[in-house]
Protein backbone atom coordinates (compact mmCIF):
# COMPACT_ATOMS: atom_id res chain seq x y z
CA UNK A 1 0.00 0.00 0.00
CA UNK A 2 1.47 3.16 -1.11
CA UNK A 3 1.95 6.74 1.16
CA UNK A 4 0.56 9.74 -0.28
CA UNK A 5 1.94 13.13 0.37
CA UNK A 6 0.49 16.55 -0.47
CA UNK A 7 1.46 20.08 -1.60
CA UNK A 8 2.00 22.22 1.38
CA UNK A 9 -1.04 24.73 0.44
CA UNK A 10 -2.06 25.02 4.13
CA UNK A 11 -0.01 24.70 7.39
CA UNK A 12 -1.30 21.42 8.32
CA UNK A 13 -1.19 19.92 4.97
CA UNK A 14 2.87 20.54 4.99
CA UNK A 15 3.09 17.08 6.54
CA UNK A 16 0.16 15.08 6.61
CA UNK A 17 0.43 11.62 4.40
CA UNK A 18 -2.31 9.20 3.73
CA UNK A 19 -2.58 6.01 2.29
CA UNK A 20 -3.44 5.20 -1.02
CA UNK A 21 -6.46 2.60 -1.28
CA UNK A 22 -6.45 1.43 -5.15
CA UNK A 23 -5.72 -1.96 -3.34
CA UNK A 24 -9.34 -1.72 -2.25
CA UNK A 25 -12.14 -3.34 -4.51
CA UNK A 26 -15.18 -1.90 -3.06
CA UNK A 27 -16.41 0.47 -0.40
CA UNK A 28 -19.95 -1.53 0.56
CA UNK A 29 -19.87 -4.09 3.34
CA UNK A 30 -21.24 -7.05 3.64
CA UNK A 31 -24.64 -5.89 5.17
CA UNK A 32 -25.55 -9.74 6.76
CA UNK A 33 -21.94 -9.45 8.39
CA UNK A 34 -22.70 -5.95 10.66
CA UNK A 35 -23.88 -5.08 13.75
CA UNK A 36 -24.49 -2.08 15.49
CA UNK A 37 -21.73 -0.17 17.59
CA UNK A 38 -22.35 1.90 20.44
CA UNK A 39 -20.16 5.04 20.94
CA UNK A 40 -20.30 5.64 24.70
CA UNK A 41 -18.23 9.41 24.73
CA UNK A 42 -15.47 7.74 27.76
CA UNK A 43 -19.08 7.47 30.21
CA UNK A 44 -20.09 4.93 32.16
CA UNK A 45 -23.89 4.10 32.69
CA UNK A 46 -24.27 6.94 35.44
CA UNK A 47 -22.82 9.70 32.80
CA UNK A 48 -19.81 10.79 34.28
CA UNK A 49 -16.09 10.63 32.30
CA UNK A 50 -14.49 7.62 32.95
CA UNK A 51 -12.31 7.18 30.01
CA UNK A 52 -10.56 10.99 29.26
CA UNK A 53 -10.46 11.49 25.61
CA UNK A 54 -12.91 10.15 23.79
CA UNK A 55 -15.69 12.12 21.57
CA UNK A 56 -17.24 12.73 19.23
CA UNK A 57 -16.14 10.52 15.70
CA UNK A 58 -17.89 9.33 12.46
CA UNK A 59 -20.76 7.06 12.92
CA UNK A 60 -20.07 3.42 11.77
CA UNK A 61 -20.66 -0.12 12.62
CA UNK A 62 -18.97 -3.09 13.37
CA UNK A 63 -17.89 -5.79 11.10
CA UNK A 64 -17.89 -9.52 12.71
CA UNK A 65 -14.62 -10.71 12.06
CA UNK A 66 -14.24 -15.02 12.10
CA UNK A 67 -11.13 -15.05 14.69
CA UNK A 68 -11.81 -18.59 15.14
CA UNK A 69 -11.80 -19.61 11.75
CA UNK A 70 -13.40 -23.10 12.79
CA UNK A 71 -15.11 -23.69 9.25
CA UNK A 72 -13.29 -26.49 8.45
CA UNK A 73 -12.05 -28.94 5.41
CA UNK A 74 -14.49 -25.97 3.28
CA UNK A 75 -12.95 -24.43 0.61
CA UNK A 76 -13.68 -20.41 0.85
CA UNK A 77 -12.78 -18.01 -2.06
CA UNK A 78 -11.81 -14.19 -1.68
CA UNK A 79 -14.04 -12.06 -2.78
CA UNK A 80 -13.17 -8.49 -1.59
CA UNK A 81 -10.85 -6.24 0.08
CA UNK A 82 -11.82 -3.77 2.17
CA UNK A 83 -11.59 -0.85 4.82
CA UNK A 84 -12.55 -1.62 8.12
CA UNK A 85 -13.13 1.53 10.20
CA UNK A 86 -12.81 -0.02 13.90
CA UNK A 87 -9.76 -1.76 13.11
CA UNK A 88 -6.16 -0.60 11.76
CA UNK A 89 -5.78 -3.81 8.93
CA UNK A 90 -7.73 -4.19 5.87
CA UNK A 91 -10.32 -7.21 6.12
CA UNK A 92 -11.23 -8.97 2.88
CA UNK A 93 -14.99 -11.50 2.44
CA UNK A 94 -14.41 -14.93 1.90
CA UNK A 95 -17.22 -16.76 0.33
CA UNK A 96 -17.58 -20.57 1.02
CA UNK A 97 -18.41 -22.92 -1.80
CA UNK A 98 -21.53 -23.76 0.54
CA UNK A 99 -22.65 -20.52 0.07
CA UNK A 100 -21.76 -18.90 3.49
CA UNK A 101 -19.76 -15.37 3.82
CA UNK A 102 -17.50 -14.82 6.96
CA UNK A 103 -14.85 -11.31 7.42
CA UNK A 104 -11.02 -12.09 7.84
CA UNK A 105 -8.22 -9.92 8.48
CA UNK A 106 -6.24 -9.90 5.23
CA UNK A 107 -3.27 -11.15 5.37
CA UNK A 108 -0.43 -9.78 3.24
CA UNK A 109 0.46 -10.87 -0.55
CA UNK A 110 -3.83 -12.56 -0.38
CA UNK A 111 -5.71 -10.94 -3.16
CA UNK A 112 -9.42 -11.45 -4.82
CA UNK A 113 -9.67 -15.18 -6.20
CA UNK A 114 -7.32 -16.61 -4.10
CA UNK A 115 -8.15 -20.17 -2.05
CA UNK A 116 -8.48 -20.93 1.26
CA UNK A 117 -9.44 -23.55 3.96
CA UNK A 118 -8.94 -23.85 7.63
CA UNK A 119 -8.59 -27.48 9.51
CA UNK A 120 -6.33 -28.79 11.77
CA UNK A 121 -3.32 -29.79 9.18
CA UNK A 122 -3.89 -27.30 6.07
CA UNK A 123 -0.84 -26.86 3.06
CA UNK A 124 1.49 -23.91 4.43
CA UNK A 125 0.06 -21.25 2.52
CA UNK A 126 -0.61 -17.32 3.24
CA UNK A 127 -4.76 -16.99 4.22
CA UNK A 128 -4.62 -20.37 5.69
CA UNK A 129 -5.36 -21.61 9.13
CA UNK A 130 -3.95 -24.65 11.34
CA UNK A 131 -2.69 -25.39 14.65
CA UNK A 132 0.79 -24.45 15.62
CA UNK A 133 1.94 -28.16 16.22
CA UNK A 134 1.68 -28.64 12.59
CA UNK A 135 3.39 -25.95 11.34
CA UNK A 136 7.20 -25.83 10.41
CA UNK A 137 9.73 -23.25 11.61
CA UNK A 138 10.39 -20.56 11.01
CA UNK A 139 6.75 -19.64 9.66
CA UNK A 140 5.35 -16.09 10.01
CA UNK A 141 1.76 -16.13 11.62
CA UNK A 142 -0.95 -13.98 13.08
CA UNK A 143 -4.12 -14.19 14.73
CA UNK A 144 -2.63 -16.53 17.13
CA UNK A 145 -5.42 -18.69 19.99
CA UNK A 146 -3.87 -18.05 23.35
CA UNK A 147 -6.65 -20.62 24.72
CA UNK A 148 -7.65 -23.54 22.25
CA UNK A 149 -11.07 -22.57 20.60
CA UNK A 150 -11.40 -19.30 21.84
CA UNK A 151 -9.93 -17.31 18.50
CA UNK A 152 -7.31 -15.38 17.81
CA UNK A 153 -6.38 -12.72 20.24
CA UNK A 154 -2.59 -11.70 19.10
CA UNK A 155 -1.19 -10.29 16.30
CA UNK A 156 -4.25 -8.67 14.66
CA UNK A 157 -3.16 -5.08 14.00
CA UNK A 158 -1.80 -4.28 10.51
CA UNK A 159 1.42 -4.75 9.59
CA UNK A 160 1.98 -7.75 12.84
CA UNK A 161 3.30 -11.36 12.99
CA UNK A 162 4.50 -14.07 15.04
CA UNK A 163 7.37 -16.56 13.88
CA UNK A 164 7.46 -19.93 15.18
CA UNK A 165 10.65 -21.19 16.65
CA UNK A 166 10.51 -24.30 17.78
CA UNK A 167 8.88 -26.90 20.06
CA UNK A 168 8.90 -27.74 23.93
CA UNK A 169 6.43 -30.76 24.53
CA UNK A 170 2.86 -29.89 24.22
CA UNK A 171 4.04 -26.08 23.68
CA UNK A 172 5.27 -24.22 20.58
CA UNK A 173 7.64 -21.62 20.95
CA UNK A 174 6.93 -18.24 19.33
CA UNK A 175 8.54 -14.84 18.97
CA UNK A 176 6.38 -11.98 18.80
CA UNK A 177 6.80 -8.30 17.40
CA UNK A 178 8.24 -7.32 20.35
CA UNK A 179 10.92 -9.17 20.34
CA UNK A 180 8.82 -11.49 23.35
CA UNK A 181 9.68 -15.17 23.33
CA UNK A 182 6.88 -17.36 24.94
CA UNK A 183 5.21 -20.54 24.72
CA UNK A 184 1.57 -21.11 22.89
CA UNK A 185 -0.11 -24.45 23.30
CA UNK A 186 0.34 -26.49 19.67
CA UNK A 187 -3.48 -27.22 19.35
CA UNK A 188 -4.10 -23.18 19.50
CA UNK A 189 -4.39 -22.21 15.97
CA UNK A 190 -2.84 -19.54 13.56
CA UNK A 191 -3.14 -17.96 10.40
CA UNK A 192 -0.26 -17.93 8.23
CA UNK A 193 1.29 -14.96 7.38
CA UNK A 194 1.83 -11.45 7.88
CA UNK A 195 -1.11 -8.91 8.46
CA UNK A 196 -1.40 -6.68 5.19
CA UNK A 197 -1.53 -2.94 5.49
CA UNK A 198 1.51 -2.76 6.34
CA UNK A 199 2.55 1.15 5.71
CA UNK A 200 -0.41 2.29 8.46
CA UNK A 201 2.44 2.78 10.57
CA UNK A 202 3.98 5.65 8.39
CA UNK A 203 0.60 7.61 8.20
CA UNK A 204 0.87 11.55 9.78
CA UNK A 205 -2.30 12.51 10.67
CA UNK A 206 -1.38 15.80 10.38
CA UNK A 207 -4.17 17.98 12.17
CA UNK A 208 -6.44 17.56 14.91
CA UNK A 209 -9.96 17.96 12.69
CA UNK A 210 -9.11 15.04 11.42
CA UNK A 211 -8.07 13.25 14.67
CA UNK A 212 -11.78 14.11 15.99
CA UNK A 213 -13.21 12.23 13.42
CA UNK A 214 -11.39 8.94 14.94
CA UNK A 215 -13.90 9.52 17.77
CA UNK A 216 -10.13 11.53 20.02
CA UNK A 217 -10.58 14.79 22.14
CA UNK A 218 -8.04 16.78 22.92
CA UNK A 219 -5.39 16.14 25.26
CA UNK A 220 -4.27 18.50 27.17
CA UNK A 221 -1.03 18.37 29.09
CA UNK A 222 -0.56 17.74 32.38
CA UNK A 223 2.24 20.44 33.22
CA UNK A 224 -0.07 23.22 31.41
CA UNK A 225 -2.26 22.84 33.89
CA UNK A 226 -3.15 23.66 37.25
CA UNK A 227 -1.53 22.40 40.65
CA UNK A 228 -5.27 21.59 41.79
CA UNK A 229 -5.88 19.53 38.20
CA UNK A 230 -3.16 18.14 37.91
CA UNK A 231 0.63 16.45 39.94
CA UNK A 232 2.30 17.97 37.19
CA UNK A 233 0.72 21.91 36.94
CA UNK A 234 1.53 24.72 38.56
CA UNK A 235 5.11 26.50 38.93
CA UNK A 236 6.72 29.70 36.62
CA UNK A 237 7.68 29.09 33.36
CA UNK A 238 8.21 25.32 32.31
CA UNK A 239 8.83 24.37 35.78
CA UNK A 240 9.60 20.43 35.89
CA UNK A 241 7.90 17.44 37.23
CA UNK A 242 9.29 17.77 40.66
CA UNK A 243 8.50 14.72 41.96
CA UNK A 244 10.57 11.44 41.98
CA UNK A 245 8.13 9.93 38.52
CA UNK A 246 5.89 11.17 36.14
CA UNK A 247 2.31 10.83 37.50
CA UNK A 248 -1.40 10.18 36.17
CA UNK A 249 -3.76 12.91 37.08
CA UNK A 250 -4.46 10.89 39.87
CA UNK A 251 -0.97 11.12 41.29
CA UNK A 252 -0.11 7.19 40.00
CA UNK A 253 3.12 6.27 38.79
CA UNK A 254 3.21 6.71 35.11
CA UNK A 255 5.44 6.69 31.76
CA UNK A 256 7.71 3.61 32.49
CA UNK A 257 6.46 2.22 35.09
CA UNK A 258 5.90 -1.67 34.81
CA UNK A 259 2.34 -2.78 35.17
CA UNK A 260 1.93 -6.47 35.13
CA UNK A 261 0.99 -8.27 37.67
CA UNK A 262 4.22 -10.42 39.49
CA UNK A 263 1.52 -13.20 40.03
CA UNK A 264 -0.09 -13.74 36.67
CA UNK A 265 -0.68 -16.75 36.07
CA UNK A 266 0.99 -16.79 32.05
CA UNK A 267 4.13 -15.39 33.33
CA UNK A 268 5.32 -19.37 33.31
CA UNK A 269 4.76 -19.40 29.56
CA UNK A 270 6.98 -16.17 29.26
CA UNK A 271 11.04 -17.56 28.16
CA UNK A 272 12.24 -13.82 27.43
CA UNK A 273 10.18 -10.36 27.75
CA UNK A 274 10.51 -7.43 25.16
CA UNK A 275 12.86 -5.58 27.69
CA UNK A 276 15.34 -8.37 27.84
CA UNK A 277 17.51 -7.76 24.63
Amino acid sequence: MAIKTYRPYTKSRRHMTTLVYSDLTTATPEKSLLAPKKHSGGRNNQGCITCRHIGGGNKNRYRIIDFKRDKDGIVGNVSTLEYDPNRTAFICLITYIDGEKRYIIAPKDLHVGDKIISGPATDIKVGNNCELRNMPDGTFVHNIELEPGKGGQMCRAAGTSAQVLGSDGQYKIIRLASSEVRKVLGNCRATIGVVGNEDYSLVNIGNAGKKRHFGVRPTVRGFAMNPVDHPHGGGEGKAPVGRDAPRTPWGKKAKGVKTRHFKKNSSRLIMRRKNDR
